[in-house]
């Protein structure tokens, strides 16, 4: 089969137990096509992060299998798994450590064996997706909120990921730094799964939505009708703002 028409991502059957013997997950199918941008939602303790974690191999051990671009994701292939899956956490101090940005940026390749000039355009092409080049010798924590989850996305970004899986993403922005991240989100040539409370945001960013709840996937299907679905929302602890109306189209800038 062409590469083309492997899925970035093919969940089939996940269960999960934590040690405790807290059951997270009861069997979650869920296939992301390449290129495709779907909103992960559910109310908190649904099995979200339980998900994520299996997608890079950081929880392993359960039942059924996860793949990403035909890769399993298994002990063996840790390494190129964690390149192919690039998790941008809710808090972007979480992934910013080093002295600059450019040296931020860097390290993943580095670590990978990037060098010299070949390393350098790397770090200025991922810089440039999120627009964030003039920044490069700057102290990540002489930015504002919004730019350092920017330059965290960057440094995502220049491992080449096939899937960029995004935490709660417009959490604690002003309103320009939640629209310059969803002008920088449309832009990239990537298969994206964002999980994220806000509801529209993911109507804004992905034209699918998937509800995990309980361990499992309650609904599958547009995301705007899946938001409009108000006895959906209310089964699952799912809130829009007030006033807010899904089957409005939002505004593209």
């Amino acid at each position: 089969m062409s590469l083309n028409f492997v899925p970035s991502l093919d969940v089939r059957g996940l269960a999960y137990a934590y040690p405790d013997g807290h059951q997270a997950l009861f069997g979650v199918d869920l296939t992301v096509e390449r290129g495709e941008r779907v909103a992960l939602l559910g109310p908190n303790g649904a099995g979200k992060t339980t998900l994520v974690l299996h997608l890079n191999g950081i929880l392993t051990g359960g039942a059924g299998t996860v793949t990403v671009a035909g890769l399993p994701v298994a002990k063996a292939h840790l390494a190129e798994i964690r390149r192919r899956v690039g998790i941008v956490f809710q808090d972007p101090d979480d992934q910013l450590f080093m002295p600059t940005v450019r040296e931020d940026v860097a390290f993943g390749p580095a670590a990978a064996g990037l060098r010299g000039p070949e390393l350098e355009a790397v770090v200025r092409k991922a810089l440039a997706r999120v627009g964030m080049e003039e920044y490069a010798d700057r102290p990540p924590h002489h930015l504002s909120f919004g730019q350092r989850r920017r330059v965290a996305v960057a440094t995502v970004l220049a491992m080449e990921p096939e899937i960029l899986v995004l935490d709660e993403p417009s959490s604690n922005l002003d309103p320009a730094s939640r629209r310059e991240l969803a002008d920088i989100l449309r832009s990239l040539d990537v298969t994206v799964l964002m999980v994220t409370h806000d509801l529209p945001y993911a109507l804004e960013l992905c034209g699918r939505a998937v509800v995990l709840s309980d361990g499992v996937i309650a609904a599958d299907g547009p995301t705007g009708a899946l938001l409009a679905d108000e006895d959906l929302m209310r089964r699952h602890r799912l809130e829009l703002p007030f006033g807010f109306d899904p089957t409005r189209k939002p505004a593209t800038r």
